[in-house]
This record gives structure tokens, C-alpha cells and sequence, in this order.
């Protein structure tokens, strides 16, 4: 019998390791007593034998990390249900103020003018024209008041109204067969999500908030709000979006964050 000896690791900050792992994972494990398991047993020995990965300097550590949040990315799409809907609140739980939330300060919200804007619609679609605010605010509009997850753990009740992204998708012939819907900003910021998302009844092209405007420190003229993810997935200032079978990263996930992001 072949005894599996722990391999030898140098320049690596192994604590540190351990403790992203563990993150990664827990994040995913619902049943508490499964989570207690696992943050229990994992090593960096288990941390190889779970990704396959030689753990012997920095670039392996990453390597690895990398397998385990691919690994997620693929587990929450295959529980992800088109169906099940997030928790809705009575108006009388909006978190007021609803946190201001982005990569940058508030100081630094972009300002988009109303009367300039057009969202580009590009890719798998059979209707690539661009769309006015006017445009879109013409189209059934509806009411969600739901809980924003952040990442980093804190949590907020908003009031978002607008037009059911699967609607759209449909008025402008896309490919709903297509894997990705991506998503270019006016801060600078991009992200891509799964079709399966984007069609969720959930999914909102947001433009306005608590019965109001979208005020552009939450977004304005347009957010993609979806309450099946976590916050970061959730674009803002959106002036650019295309459908594509081509996986495209994002701001966030393309720094090492899960690219799925379910909540």
C-alpha cells in the first residue's frame, strides 16, 4: 500500500491558505454541521489532494484555489434553479438608507446624462440596435422588494423597479440557448453572468429605486439587479451588454472571486 506523504512547501503562507480555502468552500455548504466538518479536516494536504495540485511555492497555492472556485462555479449551476425564487419583503423592511456600495467612493459616482444614453445591445441577438431610457421605461415594468447579499458580509432590504431582464432578452431575439449574458459599465466596471440567471423571473433591468429614478449613486440610468447572486455580480451604470458562448470574467472574478456568485 502506497502511504500519501504531505507535500513539501516553501514561501508559502500556509495559514493564510488554509483560511481561503476554507472561505471558498464554507461559503457553498448550507448544513452547518457539514461546513463544521470540513473547516475541521482541511489541510493543505487536503487542499492538494482536493484540486490535484502540487502545493510547493505561491503560483501552485493559486493553482489550486483557482480549482476549488471553478469547482463552485460549476456545483451552484447545477443546483441553480430557474424556478425557485429569492425571498421577497413587505416595504416596511427596506433598509433606509440602502447602503451605497462600490469599488470606488461615493465621491466618485459617475454621472451619466439621461439624454445622451443608449444601451448597446450586441452578440447572439437578432435586434443589435440601441435602446433609450425612454425606450425601456415603455416596457412592462415591475416591483421587487428584495435583500442584497454583499460579499463581505453585511446585508440590505431595497426596493427595485424595472423591466424583467428575460422580457428583453426575448423583445431582442436572443439566443437564450447562448451561455453568457456580459455586461460593460459606465464606472469601468464588467461583469458576465449565466443565461440560466438571466432568464430567472427575478432578474431586473433596474431603473428605479424605492418608486423613484434610479439615483446614480445606486446605479443610474440602469443596474442589473438579480437577489439569486451576491452584490458584486450585480453591474451598475450599465451602457453595453451582449450575449455570447464566450466566457468573458469580470471586474471582481477576474481578481479571484467565484464567477457563478450565487447568494
Amino acid at each position: 500500500m502506497r502511504i500519501f506523504k504531505a507535500p513539501k512547501m516553501t514561501g508559502v503562507d500556509a495559514d493564510a491558505v488554509v483560511r481561503e480555502a476554507r472561505t471558498l468552500i464554507a461559503k457553498q455548504l448550507d448544513q452547518p454541521a457539514r461546513r463544521a466538518f470540513l473547516q475541521r479536516s482541511l489541510t493543505l494536504g487536503g487542499l492538494s489532494l482536493l484540486t490535484g495540485c502540487s502545493i510547493s511555492d505561491d503560483s501552485h497555492v493559486e493553482a489550486a484555489l483557482s480549482k476549488i472556485s471553478r469547482f463552485n462555479d460549476k456545483v451552484q449551476g447545477l443546483i441553480f434553479s430557474p424556478t425557485q425564487l429569492a425571498e421577497t419583503y413587505p416595504e416596511s423592511m427596506i433598509t433606509r438608507p440602502f447602503p451605497f456600495n462600490a469599488y470606488y467612493g461615493e465621491d466618485e459616482v459617475r454621472e451619466v446624462d439621461e439624454a445622451g444614453y443608449r444601451l448597446e445591445v450586441t452578440g447572439m441577438v437578432a435586434d443589435r440596435r440601441s435602446w433609450t431610457l425612454a425606450e425601456l421605461r415603455a416596457m412592462p415594468q415591475h416591483d421587487q422588494v428584495t435583500r442584497h447579499i454583499c460579499v463581505e458580509g453585511w446585508s440590505a432590504i431595497g426596493k427595485w423597479g424595472g423591466v424583467r431582464f428575460a422580457d428583453f432578452l426575448r423583445r431582442i431575439g436572443a439566443d437564450t440557448t447562448a451561455r453568457y449574458v456580459g455586461f460593460k459599465c459606465a464606472d469601468d466596471y464588467y461583469t458576465s453572468i449565466d443565461m440560466p440567471t438571466a432568464l430567472h423571473p427575478q432578474t431586473l433591468l433596474t431603473l428605479s429605486y424605492d418608486g423613484q429614478p434610479l439615483p446614480p449613486k445606486y446605479g443610474f440610468p440602469m443596474k442589473l439587479r438579480m437577489p439569486t447572486k451576491l452584490g458584486y455580480k450585480n453591474p451598475k451604470h450599465i451602457k453595453a451588454m451582449f450575449v455570447t458562448n464566450t466566457y468573458s470574467g469580470g471586474y471582481w472574478e477576474d481578481q479571484g472571486y467565484n464567477w457563478f456568485g450565487g447568494s
